[in-house]
């Protein structure tokens, strides 16, 4: 009987956020050139403080264009990923997000815009922009991007790590993948897409170290991965490593291209939830597909990231626009 409440309490909180998102999952209030009138130089300001930035500190696209998907998948594309708290009990200092780098590089965007338009352009756009730009800064490719995105005022440390609405975990196999993209309104193409988006950047060992040695309380290995990469990979990470960083997407971790999925296919996942895509006939047979000369992966990745950042936004006179990114007005 108590187990039957839990399952039905588990439905009501899913169909509470299905609700939350759906309010605005098409991403109604959003347009291209929303800006066009009230800041005409916005997307060129933030394009530029990004090439400035990507010149210097390449290695920042990666955590960057996470930013948008930590954001969007909790509270819908508010920015509230982007608030600080003196107690640290917001969203950034949940355990999925102490990975993520950059914030000050959102800080950066932010005051080079408030010179020129006050007031004008939102925060939760301005993760959503420098995403693009930094996928373009690693030869991949380019979307337009709607914008009209209003700032969330709430931003809870206990959200990222709820474990039916929070963010997936790196360990999560395709049954919950798909089902917390679903529950957002993405589907599973959108979810393979967007996982491409692991051919750059970095991962700290510790996502992934109970593939490499204690895979079932055994003491032993993922029997799924590639044993020789297994062994390249003890080299790096050592038991209970915090700190070590490994690469996503070995040889080509700076570049945005289709390598990523190659990768898996020969068992080279870095995550289980990278390894698990070979585990559903539909995201199997996309990365089978983007290994082949009739690759559309930089066109999709383009789309699902268009319908991503329409996830529960805010727009018109719903929150505000913040006049700095880390905290509310």
């Amino acid at each position: 009987m108590a187990g039957c409440k839990n399952l039905f309490g588990i439905f009501m909180l899913q169909m509470m956020v299905l609700a939350l998102f759906s309010l605005h999952a098409e991403g109604q209030g959003l347009k291209v050139g929303f800006y066009k009138k009230s800041c005409p130089q916005a997307e060129g300001i933030v394009s530029k403080v990004m090439s400035d930035v990507m010149a210097v500190a390449p290695s920042l696209s990666g955590p960057l264009l996470r930013m948008h998907f930590h954001d969007c998948f909790i509270r819908g594309c508010d920015g509230s990923v982007l608030l600080d708290s003196l107690n640290r009990q917001t969203e950034k200092f949940s355990p999925p997000n102490l990975s993520l780098r950059g914030f000050n590089i959102i800080d950066r965007v932010k005051s080079a815009l408030e010179k020129s338009c006050p007031g004008v352009v939102s925060c939760a756009d301005i993760v959503a922009l420098v995403a693009r730009d930094v996928t373009v800064a690693t030869k991949g490719p380019y979307w337009e991007v709607e914008t009209g995105r209003r700032d969330g005022k709430v931003s809870l440390f206990a959200d990222p790590i709820n474990r039916v609405t929070g963010l997936p975990p790196p360990s999560a196999n395709i049954t919950i993948l798909k089902q917390s993209f679903a529950l957002r309104g993405l589907s599973t193409k959108d979810l393979v897409v967007l996982s491409g988006g692991h051919t750059i950047g970095m991962s700290h060992c510790s996502s992934f170290e109970n593939r490499l040695y204690n895979f079932t309380g055994k003491g032993d290995t993922d029997p799924t991965m590639d044993i020789n990469y297994i062994a390249r990979l003890k080299l790096k990470c050592k038991p209970q490593d915090q700190t070590t960083l490994a690469e996503l997407d070995p040889g080509s971790f700076k570049t945005f291209d289709d390598s990523y999925f190659k990768l898996v296919t020969k068992r080279r996942g870095l995550l289980q939830s990278d390894a698990a895509l070979l585990d559903d006939p539909e995201t199997r047979a996309y990365l089978i597909q983007s290994i082949s000369h009739g690759s559309t992966f930089f066109e999709d990745f383009g789309v699902s990231m268009v319908k991503m950042g329409r996830i529960g936004v805010l727009t018109g006179s719903q929150g505000e626009v913040r006049k700095v990114c880390t905290k509310t007005n």
